[in-house]
C-alpha cells in the first residue's frame, strides 16, 4: 500500500469517525431536549385541567413577551421575580394565531377594547371580511406614515424548558412575512413547527424614514425525535384546545 493510499483510508475513517460522533451528539441533544420539556409528559394536560376546575384559561392569564421600542436587541420577559432581560427566546412553538385589531385612536389607552377585532386577520368578530375593509388599506390611519388603520400581528404560544404553561411571544407586522418565511422553510424539510426548538433574536434596523425598530429572526436548534414530536403535537392539540373553548365562551 502506497501513501496515498494510506492517506486516503485513515481520511475516510476520520471522516467516519467525525460523523458517528456528530449523530451521537445529534441524539444526546435531542434527548436534553425532550427531558427539559416537561410538558410533553402524558398526563400534563389532565394535570391542568384538573386545577383548572372548568375556569377558562383565556388570553389575560398568559405571560406576554411584547414587541420592543426603539429597536431594541433584548427582549424583556416575564419572570416569577419580576422582568427579565433576555438576548433570545427559546422554546417550542405549539401553535400561533394572526389577530388584528382597529381602535378609533391611533395611541389607545393600554387595555381600551378594540373597535373591531380578528382572530385570524380574514374574519372580523362581527362577520365582516378582513380583505375588503378599509382600515386595511396603507394610509388609512389619517396618511400617518403610510400606515394601515387596522394593526395586525402574530401571537405564538411558545412552550419554553421546565413549565407546561407557554409565554405568548408578540410579533409585530414589521416581522410578519419572515416568521411565514421560516414556516415555509419548515414545510419544505416537512416538518410541524411544533417539532422543533425554535430560537428567536433580535435585530436593530431602521425604517425609510430613519426611525430604528427591531427586526426579528426565527432559527430551528434542534429538530425533536418523532416520539417527541408527536407527544408535542399531542400537547399542542390538546392545550390550545383548551384556551379556544375559553375565548369562544368569552367571546359568547
Amino acid at each position: 500500500m502506497n501513501n496515498e493510499q494510506l492517506k486516503s483510508r485513515l481520511n475516510s475513517k476520520v471522516e467516519s469517525i467525525t460523523q458517528e460522533r456528530k449523530i451521537e451528539a445529534m441524539n444526546e441533544t435531542a434527548i436534553i431536549a425532550e427531558q427539559g420539556y416537561i410538558a410533553l409528559k402524558d398526563n400534563t394536560i389532565d394535570i391542568i385541567k384538573q386545577n383548572l376546575k372548568n375556569q377558562p384559561l383565556s388570553f389575560q392569564l398568559f405571560d406576554t413577551v411584547k414587541a420592543p421600542s426603539g429597536g431594541s436587541t433584548v427582549f424583556t420577559v416575564p419572570g416569577i421575580s419580576g422582568d427579565e432581560i433576555e438576548k433570545s427566546i427559546t422554546g417550542i412553538i405549539l401553535d400561533y394565531a394572526t389577530p388584528r385589531a382597529y381602535w378609533k385612536t391611533a395611541d389607545p389607552v393600554e387595555g381600551t377594547p378594540p373597535t373591531c377585532y380578528s382572530t385570524n386577520s380574514i374574519v372580523s368578530t362581527d362577520g365582516k371580511a378582513c380583505n375588503s375593509c378599509p382600515y386595511n388599506t396603507f394610509g388609512s390611519r389619517n396618511g400617518e406614515s403610510n400606515a394601515k388603520a387596522c394593526k395586525e400581528s402574530v401571537s405564538l404560544f411558545m412552550l419554553r424548558p421546565g413549565n407546561i404553561m407557554p409565554i405568548i411571544v408578540r410579533i409585530p407586522v414589521s416581522s410578519k412575512v419572515i416568521f411565514q418565511r421560516y414556516l415555509t422553510k419548515l414545510i419544505g424539510r416537512m416538518l410541524p413547527v411544533s417539532g422543533v426548538v425554535t430560537k428567536i433574536t433580535l435585530e436593530k434596523t431602521t425604517n425609510k424614514a430613519g426611525q430604528p425598530y427591531s427586526v426579528y429572526n426565527f432559527e430551528a436548534i434542534d429538530v425533536l425525535p418523532a416520539d417527541s414530536a408527536a407527544k408535542a403535537s399531542a400537547f399542542a392539540k390538546g392545550f390550545m384546545k383548551i384556551v379556544d373553548d375559553a375565548n369562544i365562551k368569552e367571546a359568547g
